[in-house]
């Protein structure tokens, strides 16, 4: 299982430039296709072997400067409840703030380790300066600047440090299958339609389930495991964030699964929070399928389902070679072709293709529309193997690797879609030198 590590801390600390500086990436992760923010507060990182997903809390506040200190607190009780560790960020330059001892309060009373990062520390002044923090009463404190990059190779150790020992997993080798999708969209309904029993608590207030753990499913042939999101702890603080809640459930489960079925409402459409559920799947590479559930309640005529899908595909594009199932969870309508559907995507998932077919089928395609010249050089694609990984990856040799564009490369992913059903599987393509 992947460990969570999450950052909080009130606005203007740096949050941000710090949380950039641990996945090894400058820019802002911020993507405006279809105005969504892809993954501004969630990346990977690594340190001395060991890989960790980082939560960005700071970046889901909107609103008034009124607005934050409710905002802080309910961001500060999620990372509490979600993370695995908690790193607290504090900036020399303005001190302790009253906001900054409200957070230390509600730190204080975790079981969960938390480390203290006090950033803007880039002189002699500014380390002794640093040292009132000791008044959080949260013991050691890290002294960081965020923007140079000074003392975060201490942070790191710190925050490793206190990762949870890794659990070694029994049925490793059984696929697993990530139940997701926003509060309330029915994937309670769905597990227990699947399992045949009441497992979960279901009503129609967003968030009633309890947590829940992965269960084997061994019916009608299938093998596999559940991974079930639905699990949200009612709290009343929480309440209107089940939003960010449920994508930060998501995460974990998403990591950890070989295929992401996204449950979606079909009363509510394909929202902005479906949407970050897809992306994170997509970034991670896993396999999707997506059931639109409550079907049975849509009023429909004849290109009703058409329309819907072509405007979740419209949503979805440029990776739109994703399986749609559309589902009534209430009247147990095509649950058992979702499962049969999935199980198809992990099969693709984890296809490996032959090099030999591979070259006997792509090189000529490639003969008959190879890349546009580039400076009046030609790009010529010798030979393409598949890589030894968990999900498709593909290396196309050529001698001119870096004038290949992404156009190009869509093309070349469309054509292997085309050739070798790769339907609800991201696949990755490399250009080498040969």
């Amino acid at each position: 299982m992947n460990s969570i590590v999450a950052v909080v801390g009130r606005p203007n600390v740096g949050k941000s430039t710090l949380f950039n500086r641990m996945i090894k990436r400058r820019e802002a992760i911020v993507d405006s296709v279809s105005g969504v923010t892809r993954d501004r507060h969630y990346g990977k990182s690594d340190w001395n072997g060991r890989e960790f997903t980082l939560i960005d809390t700071g970046g889901y506040i909107v609103g008034s400067d009124d607005v934050f200190e409710k905002e802080i607190d309910k961001q500060v009780e999620l990372a509490i409840d979600e993370a695995d560790v908690i790193v607290f960020v504090v900036d020399v330059i303005s001190g302790i703030t009253p906001m900054d001892e409200d957070v230390a309060k509600l730190l204080r009373r975790v079981n969960k380790p938390v480390v203290l990062c006090v950033n803007k520390v880039d002189s002699n002044k500014n380390r002794t300066d640093a040292l009132e923090f000791y008044n959080l009463g949260l013991g050691e404190y890290h002294s960081i600047s965020a923007t140079s990059g000074g003392g975060t190779g201490e942070l790191l150790d710190a925050i490793v440090e206190k990762l949870p020992e890794r659990e070694i997993e029994v049925d490793e080798d059984l696929p697993k299958f990530a139940i997701v999708g926003r509060p309330n969209a029915g994937k309670s309904s769905f597990i227990n339609a699947l399992l045949g029993e009441e497992r979960y608590i279901v009503t129609d207030i967003a968030g009633t389930t309890r947590d829940s753990i992965d269960t084997r499913y061994t019916r009608f042939g299938f093998d596999f495991k559940l991974v079930d999101t639905a699990g949200i702890r009612r709290k009343a603080k929480v309440k209107e964030d089940l939003e960010f809640y449920s994508v930060m459930r998501s995460v974990r489960a998403i990591e950890n699964a070989d295929v992401c079925m996204i449950v979606l409402d079909a009363s509510r459409g394909f929202e902005g929070q479906d949407q970050s559920i897809f992306w994170l799947a997509e970034k991670n590479r896993k396999g999707v399928v997506i059931l639109v559930n409550k079907w049975d309640l849509i009023e429909k005529d004849t290109s009703t389902m058409k329309e819907f899908e072509a405007k979740i595909r419209s949503e979805i594009s440029p990776f739109v070679d994703v399986p749609i199932v559309f589902i009534s969870v209430l009247n147990k309508q095509r649950i058992y072709k979702a499962i049969e559907t999935a199980v198809e995507v992990y099969k693709n998932r984890s296809k490996k293709i032959k090099t030999r077919s591979l070259n006997d089928i792509m090189l000529p395609i490639i003969a008959d529309n190879p890349p546009p010249a580039l400076k009046g050089k030609y790009v010529k694609i010798k030979f393409i193997t598949q890589l030894p990984t968990p999900q498709p990856q593909f290396a196309f040799f050529c001698n001119l690797p870096q004038y290949v564009k992404e156009p190009y490369k869509r093309f070349l992913e469309n054509k292997m879609r085309q050739e070798f059903d790769f339907k609800g599987v991201p696949i990755s393509i490399y250009m080498r030198k040969k």
